[in-house]
């Protein structure tokens, strides 16, 4: 179903890019903060890794700072709270190695040096030697979602009001508008409070939102147990796979999940990448991060090691997301920068590698979605469709 947008859409083809140009050093010259002048800082919200302030990072809010509201762990605690028939249902539709990761301690410092490497006209990152960039065959290697199946697109809407309430029960924030309410939409599957009370340890923290969950939620299949798989899959999908910049969660999809059959047969981690690729295009004074960024840290961990950035946790996991840990790191975020700068422009040509000694007989989304890897392909998310130049990748790295 290809997709129209009515004038009203949620989509930011209009948005204005602007190029980023990347200078290499010259001999003699000093760390990579002369070759990028004051980058801005990045702090995100739910980062458990907190930098540590220094000399040349001041403390407090800064208006240049990007905030990531990924509600990893109260997805996952409403997931263990479903109901075996629901985890069955989501397993089917293809979301069962998703819901099943461990959130990852996000790394600011590499989002943030990634994030002004990329070079918005060919939508890949520019390194010194050449261009990178994450694949479908990364995307299903690392997330476990689905890359071949429908395209998620469709007619988007000026208010989702009526759909909201129809299959949801719920209001969107205002009249003409996209957006549920992130407190809401947790409320109506049973966690009220996802903050942690006072005195409460971290297993008890979990145990509570995951027993809160199953007290609320139908316990047989029926009408009332369709709509909380529907709300369930809106923050699945709004809140982490195509998350939006802002708390409240975008309901897009809505019209995709009317019918609970048909949505295991849509590419959503396609759309994942696409709606990545689109917000690493934004201005790196953008005050959110959109998009799951975890992809692009494990990304870069399993194929740029030499920048140290993460380490082994379980070997031979999968999906790739259980096999990496943010390695921490207690130098200023403006220094952590500035290094990871350094070190891309010193990564050796050819350092990149495809993989080698997975076991994909224990991974059948990846075997599924192999006819999509190795070539150029338009990704689709919504009223967003960007192009994956694998092409231009394997030109540069001579991977013909």
């Amino acid at each position: 179903m290809e997709g129209g947008d009515d004038g009203g859409g949620n989509g930011d083809g209009g948005r204005r890019r602007t190029k980023k140009t990347i200078r290499r050093h010259q001999a003699g010259e000093g760390p990579s903060g002369a070759a990028y002048e004051d980058p801005p800082v990045v702090l995100m919200e739910e980062d458990t890794a907190e930098a540590v302030p220094g000399e040349d990072e001041p403390v407090g809010p800064k208006k240049s700072e990007l905030r990531s509201r990924l509600g990893w762990a109260v997805v996952r605690e409403i997931y263990r709270g479903l109901p075996n028939f629901q985890r069955a249902q989501l397993k089917k539709m293809g979301f069962g190695p998703f819901l099943r990761l461990d959130e990852l301690t996000l790394d600011v410092a590499l989002i943030q040096a990634l994030k002004e490497r990329w070079d918005p006209e060919c939508h890949a990152f520019l390194l010194s030697w050449g261009h990178m960039i994450p694949t479908l065959e990364d995307v299903a290697r690392i997330t476990g979602l689905r890359v071949d199946g429908q395209a998620v697109t469709g007619v988007t809407y000026t208010s989702y009001q009526e759909l909201a309430e129809r299959l949801l029960e719920l209001d969107v924030t205002r009249e003409r508008s996209s957006l549920i309410l992130r407190t809401r939409l947790q409320a109506s599957l049973g966690v009220v409070s996802a903050r942690h009370q006072t005195g409460e340890s971290q297993a008890d923290y979990t145990t509570r939102m995951t027993e809160d969950s199953r007290a609320a939620l139908a316990e047989e299949e029926g009408v009332a147990a369709d709509r909380e798989l529907r709300r369930f899959l809106i923050l699945v999908i709004g809140k982490l796979i195509l998350g939006t910049r802002g708390d409240p969660v975008s309901c897009t999809c809505l019209p995709l999940l009317e019918d609970l059959s048909s949505v295991g047969s849509y590419a959503w981690g396609v759309a994942l990448l696409a709606h990545l690729f689109d917000s690493l295009g934004t201005s790196s004074r953008e005050t959110g991060v959109a998009g799951f960024f975890p992809l692009l840290q494990v990304w870069t961990y399993h194929h740029l090691p030499s920048l140290g950035r993460g380490e082994p946790r379980l070997v031979g996991a999968v999906p790739l997301l259980q096999h990496w840990r943010f390695r921490r790191n207690e130098q200023s975020l403006r220094r952590q920068v500035s290094s990871i700068h350094d070190a891309l422009d010193t990564v050796p040509f050819g350092h990149w590698t495809p993989y080698v000694g997975e076991d994909d007989a224990t991974q059948p989304w990846v075997e599924r979605g192999r006819p999509y890897f190795g070539r150029d392909i338009w990704l689709h998310s919504f009223n967003t469709v960007v192009p994956l130049h694998h092409r231009l990748v394997a030109r540069t790295l001579g991977l013909h």
